[in-house]
């Protein structure tokens, strides 16, 4: 069984205790692969805030009646600690897994949806997925070629952060500052340099990049730290300040990348 590295005991299940406990759950499903990528993977992984990012290789489709198992295991991950809230999996077959736009049944926000596995993940998971059973990624999974990757970004970029940042409401929120700013500087990494990078990584690099310092020691506050609750002024401050930097520097990256 898979022993998750430096577990911090912050709950009744700490991490290393809920991947042994999900394992042996999914052994009735007779999983060929069972892969970590995101933080857990790139070591960066902060038991109780960071997401436990997941993918099992089941061997064949998720019918009915394995969905319902699925639906089972998560929900009695659950009752036993907070923890299994952030554990998030997606089930792939090996028919299906190839096509990075095929949308696969997903287990997050404490239900089952649809949704790929992006390059950006199957390239975390060729260059530094962890196995915690059976496979590796390499074995089952296609290669990301860099125009694939690249292509994904822009997308990303444009497609969904772009019109984001024009919704203002949203960046009030803590994980739309945090998210915006770090996938943003991963991106830019990614496209200027060819590699993929820890958000604690982007986190670093936004500086560089022109991000406000203060947003930017929020966002580290926040991750590595215990800060105080956020007066209402400065979420208002915070939010205005990141969409300022945000949008053109959104709109610089797809010129020059797109």
């Amino acid at each position: 069984m898979y022993r998750a590295a430096r577990a911090v005991q912050t709950g009744a299940m700490p991490t290393d205790t809920l991947l042994d406990a999900f394992l042996r759950g999914l052994a009735p499903l007779r999983p060929l692969a069972l892969w970590a990528h995101g933080s857990l993977a790139g070591g960066d992984y902060q038991e109780g805030r960071s997401d436990l990012d997941l993918i099992a290789v089941l061997p064949g489709p998720l019918g009915p009646k394995r969905a319902w198992q699925v639906a089972a295991l998560h929900h009695r991950l659950r009752a036993a600690g907070p923890l299994a809230a952030k554990l998030h999996c997606s089930y792939l077959a090996p028919a299906t897994l190839a096509d990075p736009e095929r949308r696969h049944p997903t287990w997050a926000h404490n239900g089952l949806l649809r949704r790929p596995v992006t390059p950006v993940t199957r390239r975390e998971l060729l260059d530094f997925g962890r196995v915690l059973h059976g496979e590796a990624p390499g074995a089952l999974l296609p290669p990301v070629p860099d125009p694939q990757l690249a292509d994904f970004v822009v997308r990303d970029q444009r497609g969904f952060w772009r019109p984001a940042v024009d919704r203002a409401r949203l960046w009030r929120q803590d994980i739309w500052v945090d998210l915006g700013l770090l996938t943003f500087a991963r991106a830019t990494v990614t496209l200027r340099d060819g590699r993929l990078i820890t958000k604690r990584e982007a986190l670093a690099e936004l500086p560089s990049l022109g991000a406000p310092p203060e947003v930017v020691d929020d966002i580290a506050r926040r991750r590595y730290d215990t800060p105080a609750p956020a007066a209402d002024d400065w979420l208002t401050h915070r939010a205005r300040t990141t969409r300022a930097f945000l949008g053109p520097a959104i709109d610089a990256l797809i010129t020059t990348y797109g």
